[in-house]
């Protein structure tokens, strides 16, 4: 069993910057690949950002690349969206996931955990 939880969301002017942590619970961690997607509001839940099980192989939707870095610790159990640049489009639930078969999906439904979700929101 996987736990997730999710912190780090806030209010910040475009152009700032937000580090989102997810933190997981259990020692399997590890063996899972972890994403970030995230809710506009009216909208539905979408693909950000992935990473493979040893953290060596990464994914990014094209709206988040090159603003977003995605990584993770496994000693720690926790998983990190570093976000650069932001922009009143990326305002959303961002939430985290783990996949124990997929190896870093953007399939929302190929994910078997998820957090309860951390705010963003970016003033224009």
């Amino acid at each position: 069993q996987v736990q997730l939880v999710e912190s780090g969301g806030g209010l910040v002017q475009a152009g700032g910057s937000l580090r989102l942590s997810c933190a997981a619970s259990g020692r399997m961690f590890s063996s899972y690949a972890m994403g970030w997607f995230r809710q506009p509001p009216g909208k539905e839940r979408e693909f950000v950002a992935a990473i493979n099980w040893s953290g060596a192989s990464t994914n990014y939707a094209d709206s988040v690349k090159e603003r977003v870095t995605i990584s993770r610790d496994n000693v720690k159990n926790t998983g990190y969206l570093q976000m650069n640049s932001l922009k009143p489009e990326d305002t959303a639930i961002y939430y985290c996931g783990a996949d124990r078969y997929y190896g870093g999906s953007t399939n929302v439904r190929h994910y078997n955990y998820w957090g309860q979700g951390t705010q963003v929101t970016v003033s224009s």
